[in-house]
């Protein structure tokens, strides 16, 4: 080669980046030790290097351990693009394992962060794995395991409390999620979820799968003393075997952004089993849940059950109106049914819209009467029922009848007529005179909800109640 032309090239590779990539890795490096320096512990860094052209800075094998034992392992970080304003930051092999009384491992088998706040895109300290800050995360094969340390004596050497101290396992197959920061998350999606827990109280012992979990608006994750808020949520194709429930759910969608003046939920396909569950129970509970079993099934011992609720709310200059209906079906059983429409008066000084979108207790709503109608159908349960009252009291089925109707009128009697019409309609039910009862409530037209809640044996002297038979 000419030495000219030698030179030439010689000064065109010296003018590539790659001392300002080797300085991102450096600073790579300051960064990452500035950061962990401020948690008493030791980090530890492998190799650093670049990308051959530049614009990648890359840390393998790095590790925290802190004083307690608990530590922070990355087999390979990479800063993409940009240092200052990275395209993306990746993490592979992420593990973190708790020390103390609270142990545990969390681990990440690859982690890409698009967009990143800085090329260590969370806040000040250690990363605890649940506040980043990116544009979007998408993280695969995920696994959290926790190990609760049993209560001891003083001295260590006695176990307290008796019980086995919770422990178990979740994992997600693949996990998406955009406008993150440590407050809020803009939209979740999780795929492949699986779980398993023991020593979780009523629970027990407990196994989880779910194909997909979505959750939508998510804000105040940081304790702010108001609690987490969420938007919505949709999971499919939900399993759960425990000791008490054994169940499967098709799926579940909850629309809780009430801002723009909606909300509501619905549930398709739960199906419990009943004959599982009855066989996990205590001995001595197993009689009474088998005849629950029989009435609700028909001796089948599924259960299955399908849901729809939706609300809203209109501001009205002073005043509100709060609406609502919902339906609830067990099949081969009965069918639920209400309507709602309550006019209110919101307490002085309140935002129509941040009140009743964050709304969680109305007590302190004046109610300016309003309606509520509920309806009562026969899809078999009530068919059932005059046979199981019948076996339960060694009596015919029509003197089990005849002692419900003289019942239904002594609580007429004590409670108001109103009442005895309701209960004389779950008996004409029973008899198969009627299938549907339908309950219709007018309420006072000025009343204070806490008031009308407190004493619920007097609130139907307090309403107007019609009652009619179908």
């Amino acid at each position: 080669m000419n030495p000219s032309r030698a030179a030439v090239l010689a000064a065109m590779l010296a003018a590539l980046p790659w001392a300002a990539a080797q300085a991102d890795a450096e600073r790579l490096e300051a960064d990452l030790r500035a950061r962990f320096a401020a948690a008493p512990g030791e980090l530890t860094i492998g190799e650093l290097s670049d990308g051959l052209l530049g614009g990648d800075a890359t840390a393998e094998n790095l590790s925290f351990v802190e004083d307690d034992g608990s530590r922070v392992r990355v087999a390979r970080y990479v800063v993409e693009g940009d240092y200052d304003a990275p395209d993306a930051v990746v993490m592979e092999g992420v593990r973190l394992e708790g020390g103390g009384r609270e142990a545990g491992m969390f681990s990440v088998e690859r982690l890409r962060l698009e967009k990143p706040s800085g090329p260590l895109p969370w806040p000040e300290g250690r990363w605890n794995g649940a506040d980043l800050d990116a544009e979007a995360l998408t993280a695969e094969g995920l696994r959290l395991e926790l190990e609760s340390a049993p209560v001891t004596s003083a001295d260590g050497k006695k176990v307290l409390g008796g019980q086995a101290s919770p422990h178990g396992w979740l994992t997600i197959e693949r996990l998406q999620a955009s406008e993150l920061s440590p407050q809020a998350i803009g939209h979740l999606e999780a795929n492949g979820i699986a779980g398993h827990g023991e020593g979780l109280d009523e629970m027990g012992v407990a196994d989880l799968t779910l194909a997909s979990l979505e959750l939508d608006g998510m804000r105040r994750l940081a304790d702010d003393g108001e609690g987490p808020s969420l938007d919505g949520l949709r999971l499919e194709a939900l399993s759960i075997e425990s000791d008490r429930l054994v169940a499967d759910l098709e799926s579940l969608s909850v629309d809780g952004n009430l801002r723009d003046g909606e909300g509501g939920a619905r549930f398709e396909a739960l199906d419990l089993d009943l004959t599982r569950m009855i066989e996990r129970a205590p001995a001595a509970q197993r009689t009474q849940l088998r005849l629950a079993s029989n009435v609700l099934t028909g001796g089948s011992g599924q259960l299955r059950l399908d849901g729809e609720f939706d609300g809203g709310w209109e501001a009205l200059g002073r005043k509100s109106l709060l609406t609502g209906e919902g339906m609830v079906t067990a099949d081969d059983a009965f069918r639920w049914r209400f309507d709602t429409e309550l006019p209110v008066r919101l307490p002085e000084g309140v935002d129509p819209q941040a009140y009743l979108s964050t709304m969680t207790d109305p007590s302190d709503m004046t109610l300016l009467g309003g309606r509520i109608e509920t309806t009562l159908s026969e899809l078999g349960l009530f068919a059932r029922l005059p046979a199981v009252m019948a076996a339960s009291r060694g009596i015919g089925e029509a003197e089990a009848l005849e002692q419900a109707r003289t019942q239904a009128k002594g609580f007429g009697t004590m409670l108001g007529p109103r009442v005895g019409r309701l209960l004389n309609g779950l008996v004409d039910m029973m008899e198969g005179q009627a299938s549907e009862l339908t309950v219709r409530l007018t309420l006072p037209a000025a009343s204070d909800a806490r008031t009308l809640t407190a004493d619920p044996l007097g609130l139907p002297s307090k309403l107007s109640m019609e009652v009619e038979t179908r």
